[in-house]
């Protein structure tokens, strides 16, 4: 009786422990970060209202997601003014670092907007500047690992204030060229477009950079738009060596 009741109990919890072995998924390894996408313009160059900005914040909000990040220490934004409730950039800057402070492994911080050689559309407040840029950075982020990307136009202009040891930048133009894909006609900012895009299938940020430059000059090429807007990446010393180890969480097939 004493044997059988052994062998039951084994059998029960071999089961339970092959159960959970084949649905237990490792953590992933952006679990306590925070992430703050924000679309940061709604116009089209000719100050029209288009959906573009909004789409990309929606489906990118998605594809973090699915790749690991939390919804508890994730915000996304909407700057347009044009809705009953609209949010302010100085709201944007304090969802933030609120975020900051339960997600505190690592940062992502993803704007797309419209960009000018000089600074980028943060909503109808003035405009937001690599060096404006960076304090954010610095005082959500602080040390801990940061991803920073930037779709705009000329926002290249933003890797040199924010490159630091513990950043990996990523923009979708050079600081001399624009970016496409901001029209009536258009679901995605094309630089947002091949984010999402690449995402279900990259393993890491250094992999969705590669897909989605990729991407971006596939899509260029084909459309014929000239002159290239020539992503930018930078990765800092201390990200050159962390980024391999931080892959994103899939789904089992």
């Amino acid at each position: 009786m004493g044997r059988g009741l052994i062998i039951v109990l084994m059998a029960m919890f071999g089961f339970a422990g092959s159960a959970l072995a084949q649905t237990g998924a490792p953590p992933s390894r952006f679990g306590n970060w925070t992430s703050a996408i924000v679309a940061a313009d709604w116009r089209d160059g000719a100050d029209r209202p288009i959906q573009a900005f909004d789409n990309a914040r929606r489906d990118l909000v998605k594809g973090f997601l699915a790749a690991g990040f939390s919804r508890a220490n994730m915000v996304d934004y909407s700057l347009r003014p044009d809705v009953p409730q609209p949010t302010s950039a100085s709201a944007v800057v304090d969802g933030i670092t609120a975020a900051a402070s339960r997600g505190t492994a690592g940062c992502l911080l993803y704007f797309t907007s419209h960009g000018a050689p000089n600074a980028m559309v943060f909503g109808v407040a003035p405009r937001m500047t690599p060096d404006m840029m960076a304090n954010i950075v610095r005082s959500a982020c602080g040390t801990r690992p940061t991803v920073v990307i930037v779709s705009a136009c000329y926002s290249g202009i933003f890797v040199n204030a924010l490159a630091a040891p513990n950043r990996m930048v990523l923009t979708a133009a050079s600081r001399e060229r624009t970016s496409f894909g901001c029209g009536a006609d258009e679901t995605y900012p094309w630089f947002d477009g091949c984010i999402i895009e690449s995402l279900p299938t990259a393993i890491d940020f250094l992999d969705l950079a590669a897909r989605t430059r990729a991407c971006v000059a596939r899509k260029e090429a084909a459309l014929g738009a000239t002159p290239p807007s020539d992503p930018q990446m930078f990765v800092g010393a201390e990200m050159q060596m962390r980024l391999p180890t931080l892959r994103f969480q899939r789904s089992s097939p």
